[in-house]
This record gives C-alpha cells, sequence and structure tokens, in this order.
C-alpha cells in the first residue's frame, strides 16, 4: 500500500507531529487531491483544542486546502486528474436534508469540514467529496489560492450579502487573517474602507492594504470614532472580540449592519435599546460554497486582491501553526508540499 506524509494530532491538546498514513483510493463520489498547499486558520486552535462535537482522533488539520485532482472515484465525471481544485471549510453537503434541498448548502444539517468529518489539508493527499470541490483559476498559484477557501471567501461573501453600495462607508473590524482580506476587498468593492484595530502599529499595513481610514480601537471609544467619520453601513467583525464587536454598535448608520465572522463562545454586549432604535441589525455569517470559493478566487483575480503570506514546509507544520497561534503570522500561514 502506498503511503503519503500527513500531520497528526493525537489527541485534544497535543502536539502536530509528522506521519506516514496510507494513502487510499477515493470512494464513490470523492476525489483524492495531491495537496500543494494548505493554509493555517485561527480555527484550527479549537480542532486542537477538542472544541467541537464528535471529533474523531488522531486528528489531520487543514481546511484551506489547494492542490491537483490525483484520482477520481466511482460516479464522479464532471472533472479530470490533473484538474487545479480548492476545499475550504466547505467541505461537502448531504443534498437531502432540508437546507440543501432549499439550495442552501452551507447550511447543511451534515456539513462535512475537512479535520472534522475527515482528514484535512495538512497532509501530501486528502480524498474528499466531488460536491466540495472548488476550481482554481489558472491566474492563481496554489499558495494564493488556498487562503481564499476559508478566509478570502467569508470576508468576500459576508460583505457581498451586506445592503451595502459602492460608496458606503463599511469598516473592517480586525486586521488578521481573515480582516487583512476583508479591507481589501471592501475597497475593491468600492467602499469607503476603515479598517479598526488594537494599537496604531497596524496603521501603515491597514493604509497599504487599501483602507481610507484608520481607527485605533485603544486610543478611543470606536463608536464615537465612526460617527466622527460619518457612521458606517457595515461592520465585518472579524476579530474574535465580543467586546469590540459591542463596542462598534453605535458607530452604525440607521439599518447599519453588524456582520459577524470572527468566532467567539462570549455573548455580545449589545441591549436591545441599541437595536431598536436605530433599526440596526447584527447577523453572523457562515463561510462559503464551493462555488462562493469559485467566485471570490475569480473576484481576486480581477481585482488584485491576495492574501499576505508565509510560506512554510510541510515538515514545518507545527511551526507555523505555533506562529498563528501566537498572533505572529502576518497575516496568513500556507503550508506547501
Amino acid at each position: 500500500m502506498p503511503t503519503h506524509k500527513a500531520v497528526h494530532v493525537q489527541a485534544p491538546g497535543e502536539p502536530l507531529t509528522l506521519v506516514d498514513v496510507e494513502t487510499e483510493s477515493p470512494p464513490r463520489d470523492h476525489v483524492r487531491i495531491a495537496v500543494s498547499a494548505c493554509g493555517v486558520c485561527g480555527t484550527d486552535h479549537a480542532f486542537v483544542s477538542g472544541a467541537f462535537p464528535e471529533m474523531s482522533w488522531p486528528l489531520t488539520l487543514g481546511h484551506e486546502i489547494a492542490g491537483t485532482i490525483a484520482e477520481l472515484g466511482a460516479g464522479v465525471d464532471n472533472y479530470a486528474v490533473g484538474d487545479r481544485v480548492g476545499v475550504g471549510w466547505f467541505g461537502g453537503h448531504c443534498n437531502q436534508c432540508i437546507p440543501c434541498r432549499k439550495g442552501t448548502f452551507i447550511y447543511c444539517e451534515k456539513l462535512q469540514v475537512p479535520s472534522w468529518q475527515y482528514p484535512g489539508g495538512y497532509a501530501e493527499s486528502v480524498t474528499v467529496p466531488a460536491n466540495a470541490l472548488a476550481r482554481i483559476p489558472s491566474e492563481l498559484s496554489f499558495t494564493e489560492a488556498a487562503p481564499l477557501g476559508c478566509a478570502g471567501v467569508t470576508t468576500f461573501d459576508a460583505l457581498r450579502k451586506t445592503r451595502a453600495v459602492p460608496g458606503d462607508r463599511v469598516a473592517i473590524l480586525g486586521i488578521g487573517g481573515l480582516g487583512h482580506l476583508g479591507v481589501q476587498f471592501a475597497r475593491a468593492m468600492g467602499f469607503e474602507t476603515i479598517a479598526i484595530a488594537r494599537g496604531a502599529d497596524k496603521a501603515d499595513d491597514a493604509r497599504q492594504l487599501g483602507a481610507h481610514h484608520y481607527v485605533d480601537s485603544t486610543a478611543g471609544d470606536v463608536s464615537e470614532a465612526l460617527r466622527a467619520l460619518g457612521g458606517v453601513s457595515v461592520v465585518l467583525g472579524t476579530a474574535a472580540n465580543s467586546k469590540a464587536m459591542g463596542a462598534v454598535v453605535g458607530g452604525l448608520l440607521p439599518l447599519g449592519e453588524l456582520t459577524v465572522v470572527g468566532v467567539t463562545p462570549d455573548p455580545l454586549p449589545i441591549s436591545p435599546l441599541q437595536l431598536i432604535t436605530p433599526g440596526v441589525n447584527v447577523t453572523g455569517h457562515p463561510s462559503g460554497t464551493a462555488r462562493d470559493v469559485e467566485e471570490a478566487m475569480q473576484f481576486a483575480v480581477l481585482s488584485g486582491v491576495r492574501a499576505r503570506i508565509e510560506e512554510r514546509p510541510l515538515s514545518e507544520a507545527a511551526e507555523a501553526y505555533a506562529a498563528m497561534e501566537a498572533g505572529r503570522a502576518r497575516y496568513r500561514m500556507v503550508l506547501t508540499m
């Protein structure tokens, strides 16, 4: 039986270790991908911690996968060996539950996520459902494409599904793995873009990424700062900090939207009064389907949006993960195989 290299986490909280695993042929309606690149996402920390239900061990992390199809399972006739494909947080849907029958595949009751329902992309090879695949445009390298499968599509799809129109003011809360892409997408979509982050050290980066304005959340009341700029139609909350998200609500214009993509279990400190009087909406947004990933990639090609990445070989996955966990990544770690 042939083998490939993969990173295992043996149990919750255990270190990342590189091992040899058997390379099996894909079952029906699945494909096997020769992985070229895989992004390191903040949510990987939750997997390592065992924070999701019904996890199985050992675990292989990775849900920002890019590579080429190496092998087709029975029944897959719309892809070919050698096709360049990506897989993000959306790792397949059942096509039978009510959300799937309504066409809202991202809300599938049996949604599959790489590293949760099956081994992820911190590996030389990964087997995935064919309905999880997003075609990668020829203009994108594998390392450019990988972060768009989660961080990219999450921010892109969240912004385009707000009511904001070109010329509106939109704020991105948090300039990290998601936020640095959110700033770029907001600027490319024609919004007057405001970046919000802690400290003055990210101001230059934020402007280089396309922000028209920068708000240092440690320098004063964030809502007052947003009102001084005229108020905002949308805040995209990428920072996994409920207190920080609650602090922006007062800067929203009437009928404004706080769209939450930063994951945290802590409750949002927002009162009904803050929502009712100005008619403000607070919305959670998941990632995006395989087609949404394709559209995020196509928009990135057209607009020049790219993740700022630091590449590490698969053998240094533990170091790359540690850099992400410690907040040293500027702004996305990507493993290469």
